[in-house]
């Protein structure tokens, strides 16, 4: 997790610039996308995959996460790195949302408590900085 943090961190930084983030987010998949299926067959060699499933997932992740590059990279931009990584701290909780909303999961106490100390620290980051501008 402190690798694909510190991934996402660079990935987000060098984004700030995009000018084209469709253009910019097909060429890191199209980068991305040979070592992923080299890695992916041998994690699953003797796995018993079907065409269907495998189709299935690699378009529902192409799409999913090609739509959320691309409007994450759309939005770069307009955001300072602070206000950035204060934005990516919510996203886990607004996927968590979506799931109950969309899917039907259900929102125990965990989840509740976990929002509420994931927006918690967000207001505190928010309020801090806010401060120091002062």
């Amino acid at each position: 997790m402190v690798a694909a943090g510190i991934a996402w961190g660079i990935y987000t930084l060098r984004g700030r610039g995009a000018t084209n983030p469709i253009g910019e987010t097909a060429h890191n998949f199209t980068l991305a996308a040979l070592p992923a299926i080299a890695l992916s067959v041998l994690a699953h060699l003797g796995a018993n995959i079907s065409t269907k499933g495998a189709i299935l997932a690699a378009c529902s992740g192409v799409i999913t996460s090609g739509v959320g590059y691309v409007i994450w990279y759309a939005a770069l931009p307009r955001l300072t790195a602070a206000r950035a990584a204060l934005v990516q701290l919510a996203v886990p909780l607004i996927t968590a949302i979506a799931g109950i909303a969309l899917l039907g999961e259900s929102l125990t106490p965990r989840l509740l408590w976990a929002g509420v100390f994931t927006l918690g620290g967000i207001a505190l980051a928010v309020a801090a900085r806010g401060r120091t501008r002062a």
